[in-house]
């Protein structure tokens, strides 16, 4: 059944645009979300019924639901029309660290110690059917939202299922998924026991268009399918399409959208008085050697396992082990922002970042030197201050959708930097040719390229960086969102 005010576009995410924070008092706060999928929803202009739909979070998120009985306040997310879904808090607790985070983040990001994990058991069955009551709910609300032949776009690894329900529900409607992880070489995807894997690559092929940040990741998916579902053919895509999977008498066309920094908004932001503030307190903790500053390495992260900050952090000990010209000279910036705390091994993983950049300074440092300056508490104007500051950025993810902060460091920094990127990344595309490129399991070779950006001339430093900040920038989120509802809807 359609709604009264039923949305021509629907977004429907995890995480939404607002959360809400609810005081002992009672009353509720309410804080704007940021990222390229509230930018892109701003694009599609007012003259456009929108509709985005998310899970409620939190208490707070909860609260907020239950008093609106509906649709929360525009107010409360800028103007933009949001349902918040009020699932079962064991539920959505199973769906999002048991499979979510735990099976298909892991999959994705080929995380796994396989002689010890994954063992698909029946905890894990509970858990999947949990996952997929948490994809019902999705499918649901915007089934009943939806206007006739209204364009739904469907984010990430958490919705894998929604597309093919909602294709159960309502056929009249446009259906995209978007992917912002990897997704795995197929002979780590069938880990998965043989239904749950089948099952989700049907689900995702209940839309009409699939979409990747990189060429990479479409290929990997439409090799999966073309394996793993009996009687699935890869075929050529459309204009704006690299390919097209057919199965069950259906066609899903295989699109690439890359996600580029916000130009505009980074270079306003890095230069407003918090930012200059903290700027200047990063100086002074770096602080100069023999009159002059020092070099300044840069990384900004959540302590997510396939971020590989204790290799990156290795890597640096291996550059003051192997260049002692280095010592007193440099400092390494790591901002290692906790992750996922309610997970054992994204705590154990935040204590040993710590530990091995304690080792460091322990071995290393100096009165007036300490070699690692490693922060873990979320700071978005310090982060930009250190982007300014960055002589080098090191990006070294095992694997990774795409990596925003490649991109957003040579837009922001003062005087340019060399860019040390994974050839893992989903960046690498477009940056590869402009970076040091690194196997990210090389503590060795990650070492090298640190000296050789940390060594680079200055012009040829400023020359890469121009070519990064403008293969940065090419894609903007607005450009991003946009393009995919173009292709979604000429199709």
């Amino acid at each position: 059944m359609v709604a009264e005010q039923a949305a021509e576009v629907l977004v429907a995410s995890n995480r939404g645009p607002v959360a809400y924070t609810l005081a002992e008092d009672g009353s509720l706060t309410a804080k704007r979300g940021g990222g390229g999928l509230v930018s892109g929803l701003s694009a599609i202009g007012s003259g456009t019924d929108a509709l985005w739909v998310c899970a409620a979070l939190g208490d707070g998120d909860r609260e907020a639901v239950h008093r609106a009985a509906g649709e929360l306040d525009p107010a409360d997310s800028g103007g933009r029309r949001v349902r918040m879904l009020d699932i079962d808090p064991e539920t959505f607790a199973a769906a999002y660290n048991g499979i979510a985070n735990s099976v298909l983040w892991f999959v994705h990001h080929m995380l796994y110690q396989t002689p010890l994990e994954p063992a698909f058991d029946a905890e894990f069955r509970a858990q999947w059917a949990a996952y997929e009551r948490y994809n019902e709910a999705f499918a649901e609300a915007l089934a009943s939202a939806a206007a006739e032949g209204a364009a739904v776009l469907v984010q990430d690894y958490h919705l894998c299922l929604v597309p093919g329900m909602l294709r159960d529900r309502r056929p009249d409607l446009r259906i995209g998924h978007f992917s912002h992880t990897p997704w795995a070489p197929v002979d780590y995807f069938r880990l998965l026991p043989d239904d749950i894997a089948a099952q989700l690559l049907r689900g995702i092929l209940g839309a009409d268009r699939a979409a990747f940040l990189t060429r990479r990741w479409a290929r990997a998916f439409s090799v999966s399918c073309a394996e793993v579902l009996t009687g699935s053919t890869v075929e050529p895509g459309g204009p704006s399409d690299v390919s097209a999977v057919v199965h069950g008498g259906r066609t899903t066309r295989l699109g690439v959208h890359g996600l580029g920094a916000d130009a505009d908004f980074l270079l306003e932001r890095s230069h407003r008085p918090d930012v200059e503030e903290r700027l200047a307190g990063l100086r002074e903790q770096v602080g100069r050697s023999d009159g002059e500053a020092r070099k300044v390495i840069v990384r900004v992260d959540r302590t997510e396992l396939s971020k590989n900050i204790v290799r990156g952090l290795q890597a640096y000990r291996r550059l003051l082990d192997d260049h002692p010209e280095w010592h007193g000279r440099v400092v390494h910036l790591a901002f290692a922002y906790p992750s996922r705390q309610d997970l054992a091994v994204y705590r154990d993983y935040t204590a040993e970042v710590r530990r091995v950049a304690d080792g460091i300074n322990a071995d290393f440092g100096t009165k007036g030197w300490q070699p690692v300056v490693l922060h873990v508490k979320d700071d978005f104007a310090r982060s930009l201050a250190a982007y300014r500051l960055a002589d080098v950025a090191l990006v070294n993810p095992i694997r990774d959708g795409m990596n925003l902060v490649a991109k957003e460091v040579p837009v922001v920094s003062d005087e340019g930097c060399a860019l040390v990127l994974s050839r893992e990344a989903g960046a690498y595309e477009e940056l590869g040719e402009a970076a040091t490129v690194v196997n990210p399991y090389d503590v060795t070779g990650t070492a090298r390229a640190l000296h050789r950006a940390l060594s680079m001339p200055r012009g040829e430093r400023a020359e890469r960086t121009k070519r990064l900040a403008a293969a940065a920038t090419a894609l903007p989120p607005e450009r991003w969102f946009l393009d995919q509802l173009a292709a979604l809807r000429e199709g």
